[in-house]
């Protein structure tokens, strides 16, 4: 007893091929970027906010395990996050060897550098604490 239609087993054939390229146009329209995700924004309205513990100094990453504030050595934090100034992580050991005023927090508890801003030349004009030796007076040679 033959229980298949033949129009069916013609048709199968057909209808595969018009599944699978509804689901490849799926998949590819998916996987595929919005505009609006692939851009980044330049300066995120202009100002990010820092925590009131950070203080401002310039950094140059050593190692992975290891960064210069200040001329200060410092160990990295296991989990250091430094982010751009599009507020973007970026990875410490694209960064060994150059300079850069930043924004840090160290761990209070451990005393390892836990997380660091690259600041905008904007950014990097605003006073923050820890941005160079803070006085009241001028001496005489400096007039």
């Amino acid at each position: 007893m033959n229980r298949c239609m033949p129009s069916l087993l013609l048709a199968a054939p057909a209808a595969r091929r018009i599944g699978a390229a509804a689901l490849l146009a799926l998949c590819t329209a998916a996987l595929a970027p919005s505009a609006a995700l692939a851009q980044v924004q330049s300066s995120l309205g202009g100002v990010r906010n820092f925590p009131d513990a950070a203080l401002r100094g310039t950094l140059v990453v050593l190692s992975t395990a290891e960064a210069q504030i200040d001329g200060k050595t410092l160990r990295t934090a296991p989990g250091l996050r430094i982010f751009s100034p599009q507020n973007t992580l970026v990875m410490a050991h694209t960064l060994i060897g150059q300079s850069f005023t930043v924004n840090y927090v160290i761990e209070p508890s451990t005393g390892m550098l836990h997380s660091v801003w690259l600041l905008s030349k904007a950014e990097a004009a605003e006073p923050r604490k820890g941005s160079g030796t803070g006085r009241n007076f001028i001496f005489e040679s400096e007039r």
